[in-house]
């Protein structure tokens, strides 16, 4: 049978190239992939999404996090059970769904050995995303003998998957430019400089308290024994408990993010989103631009807790954004095929009578981030010099890694004594206002006048953010107080040329231009836009909308324009009516909107959502273990198994910390579990030197 293609062919921001084809089977039917893709999306883009069954109860498994972080994407590859997440594909490649426990190797089978390797280097840094490659380059300025660590393909980290500009400054955090492009940019500069080392596809699985850091490398262990360990890993998603939580197509952002940006996979038609941060906020908008529906983004607290622009972006293209809600359920047989939502009273209880339920196919979660900190902790505990960046120390934007990353470079070089100088206070600074939360939402009158050409500034919300101050040819644009986070505006008495710099270089998409020169009554309006091209021809009339996505009218594209430096937002000129020029700040895109179903099956009790993926513990379990009196979560552990699988609890824990919240424990009263070195599942013959040759 001939399956559908999930692949995304064109796309308004990133290239699509043409990849090299490979041909491989699952489950013995011949499939095509493209040759070097994770296994993972060479499946979901043949349209499988199913990717094993438990061997507990036969539940269907998929991707979850797609960051190596869990094993629910575990496949046989070539006879071998591998997370398909995190392997590459390769041409001829048997590829099959793993039917209960993944079997043993045959006993015949001849193992082959060799020298367990042994490292040893100035500064062992653990992470390739925006921490861990500033930190790199400013010991590689220095010349400190430096190795980078990360278990992807390339470099950047989260930057990879990042389409959207980034906030900040222009001159400190490359503000203006998208997400993987800062990514290439401190790929290359790293390439610069000779004393820095850099392995992919490494993954950091261990600290040992004599000093060695325990890597995995293309299957071969390697110890490492750096002089000082810099952990720059990042951040893992939260996961919600509801009933349905783990039936394949409910997706961490990253994970979405991955499949859509990063492998040019349409993973999904339509997307419920839950979580109003700006993870949520940037995935919904990166969804559209692949041409997947965005029914909704639902958030529990009364307001979206990202950057208000953000939240704009979405609802001009005709996104709805619920506050106050949460989802109650995901509903399918072996995969998403719905989701019910509720309204929340102030007390966090859903209000009956108030649930609506949506035809989707993905359940996105972005309900917040946790440091990945374990490396950080356990060389705390064992003595070693260590020094952490980015999210694993703090969770904040890209921009704030970035710097967090430089300043720990320097401390390191400081504390090997190659660096004498005094680390810029200024850095400090910066990274804290980079790390500030979005203030609170004010309204903002337009420009009084109305001839010649005016900017008009949308953003109603002090963020970081002043690309536009440092665009503008006639300097003519300045942030209140002069500071990052003040409220941009048009100085009086300096005189506009047209030019569009800050409509193409605003982050927010929350700057457009008002020209009334030609016609003052029907004044042109350029609007900034970054999704389906074919929706704004010339000629062709579109809904335009005011900065919350109310629409203001039907007006006809005049002409559409780019700027060079910024070829992927679309300058869409739009002769409007005066009355509503100033308002004009989108067009509206997904038209008509999804609404829900009136009728939704009653859902199932909230005790049935599983909590620990790995080993199907469900709410209910955990929580009459809680209520029987168990206060130590190694006890829970043995009683019901919850953190005992391969994850080694790291999605579970956090959630079994706030059901003791929940169920009203003092968390003072509670035992950790212990943790043990090793944080990443690795075959045992891999300490052993044991290897297996790649696949021919």
């Amino acid at each position: 049978m001939e399956r559908r293609t999930m692949r995304i062919t064109h796309h308004p921001i990133l290239e699509v190239p043409a990849p090299p084809e490979a041909r491989f089977t699952w489950n013995d039917a011949p499939l095509t992939g493209v040759d070097g893709e994770m296994i993972s999306s060479a499946l979901i883009a043949n349209g499988i999404h199913i990717f094993g069954r438990h061997p507990k109860d036969g539940s269907p498994q998929g991707i979850f996090c797609a960051n190596g972080q869990c094993s629910q994407c575990l496949v046989m590859a070539d006879g071998r059970p591998v997370k398909a997440c995190m392997t590459p594909l390769r041409a001829g490649m048997r590829v099959a769904s793993v039917k209960g426990l993944p079997p043993l190797p045959a006993e015949d089978a001849e193992p082959r050995s060799a020298p367990v390797a042994c490292v040893a280097v100035e500064v062992l840094v653990i992470g390739g995303g925006p921490a861990g490659l500033s930190a790199a380059i400013e010991l590689g300025r220095l010349g400190v003998k430096t190795l980078l660590v990360d278990d992807k393909d390339r470099l950047g980290g989260k930057l990879v998957l990042q389409t959207h500009k980034f906030f900040g400054s222009v001159e400190d955090s490359h503000a203006g430019t998208r997400g993987f492009e800062i990514g290439n940019i401190l790929a290359a500069e790293i390439r610069k400089h000779p004393s820095v080392e850099v392995w992919l596809n490494t993954t950091a699985v261990a600290v040992f308290s004599d000093g060695i850091i325990g890597l995995v490398r293309a299957g071969r262990y390697v110890a490492v024994r750096p002089q000082r360990l810099m952990v720059a890993t990042g951040a893992r998603e939260k996961m919600l408990s509801f009933p349905g939580n783990t039936l394949p197509g409910v997706y961490g952002a990253g994970a979405f993010q991955t499949l859509v940006n990063r492998d040019l996979v349409k993973s999904s038609e339509r997307v419920l989103i839950v979580g109003g941060g700006n993870v949520g906020l940037i995935a919904g908008y990166h969804a559209i631009q692949a041409g997947i529906e965005v029914v909704a983004l639902i958030e529990a607290l009364p307001q979206v807790g990202g950057y208000k622009v953000h939240a704009d972006k979405l609802m001009r293209l005709g996104v709805p954004i619920l506050a106050r809600h949460t989802i109650v359920c995901a509903s399918g047989t072996d995969r998403v095929q719905s989701a019910t939502i509720a309204a929340l009273d102030s007390r966090w209880n859903v209000i009956p009578g108030t649930e609506k339920c949506f035809t989707v196919d993905t359940v996105l979660i972005a309900v917040g981030l946790a440091e990945v900190n374990e490396f950080y902790l356990k060389a705390k505990q064992f003595g070693i010099e260590v020094f952490h960046a980015g999210d694993a120390q703090e969770i904040a934007e890209a921009s704030a890694a970035m710097f967090t990353g430089r300043i720990e470079g320097l401390k390191i070089a400081k504390s090997l004594a190659v660096y004498a100088g005094e680390i810029p206070a200024e850095w400090d600074e910066k990274a804290t206002v980079l790390k500030s939360k979005p203030g609170p939402v004010v309204h903002r009158e337009p420009p009084a006048g109305e001839e010649g050409v005016l900017p008009v500034f949308h953003c109603r919300q002090e963020v970081p953010c002043n690309p536009c101050t440092s665009v503008c040819p006639q300097h003519a644009i300045r942030t209140e107080n002069d500071t990052i986070t003040g409220l941009p505006y048009f100085v009086e008495g300096t005189e506009c040329t047209g030019c569009a710099s800050c409509v193409a270089v605003c982050p927010g998409l929350a700057v457009t231009l008002v020209d009334y020169r030609k016609d003052p009554g029907h004044p042109l309006v350029i609007l900034p836009y970054e999704v389906w091209r074919e929706k704004v021809a010339v000629g062709q009339k579109v809904p335009v909308t005011d900065v919350e996505g109310a629409i203001l009218g039907y007006y006809p594209v005049e002409k559409v324009k780019t700027r060079k430096k910024y070829p992927g937002t679309l300058l869409v000129h739009i002769r409007v009516d005066r009355a509503v020029a100033k308002a004009a700040v989108g067009i509206w895109v997904q038209e008509p909107a999804a609404d829900p179903m009136t009728v939704y099956e009653k859902a199932p009790p909230p005790d049935e959502a599983v909590i620990c993926r790995c080993e199907r513990i469900t709410a209910g379990e955990i929580r009459a273990a809680i209520r029987a009196g168990v206060r130590d979560l190694n006890q829970l552990k043995a009683l019901t198994r919850a953190g005992m699988g391969a994850c080694g609890s790291k999605t579970c824990r956090p959630m079994i910390w706030r059901m003791f919240t929940e169920e009203g424990v003092d968390l003072g009263t509670v035992t950790d579990r212990v943790d043990r070195p090793l944080f990443v599942e690795v075959p045992i013959g891999a300490f052993a030197g044991i290897t297996e040759e790649p696949h021919e």
